[in-house]
């Protein structure tokens, strides 16, 4: 019973974790809503919050199989989120030709594509890091 009720506790956690990070990342911007551009249809936006997704996830699950105790899962899920936020600051900060923010909002799906591939790639780089 006992893994049963730490697969539940594991999940949870994620979700709070998630539902957090999201929360953060959708004060982070400034020009638009994200679920209200989800609900308008703007697909670039919903790449970017996918990705946002599937890295503070990513980061769980290294936490999760190197982890000894829950809290320890708990406080790797907070760096990942604060590292992905990083990682979209730096994202935005390094394409100085055109606003990330800007593009999502237009719709662009190119925009979005990286800013998935942003957030994947650096959550793999920041999982393998937990030790």
């Amino acid at each position: 019973m006992e893994p049963f009720i730490a697969t539940l506790l594991y999940f949870v956690i994620s979700i709070v974790i998630v539902i957090i990070g999201l929360i953060i990342f959708e004060n982070m911007t400034r020009k638009y809503k994200d679920m209200e551009e989800v609900k308008n249809g703007n697909e670039a936006v919903a790449l970017s919050i996918l990705g946002k997704i599937i890295g503070i996830c990513i980061v769980l699950a290294f936490a999760i199989y190197n982890s000894s105790v829950i809290y320890e899962t708990i406080i790797w899920g907070v760096v990942g989120v604060i590292l992905q936020m990083v990682a979209y600051g730096l994202f935005d900060l390094f394409t100085k030709s055109f606003s990330v923010q800007d593009e999502l909002l237009k719709n662009n799906k190119a925009v979005g594509l990286i800013s998935v591939g942003v957030s994947i790639g650096l959550a793999l780089v920041i999982g393998a890091s937990i030790t």
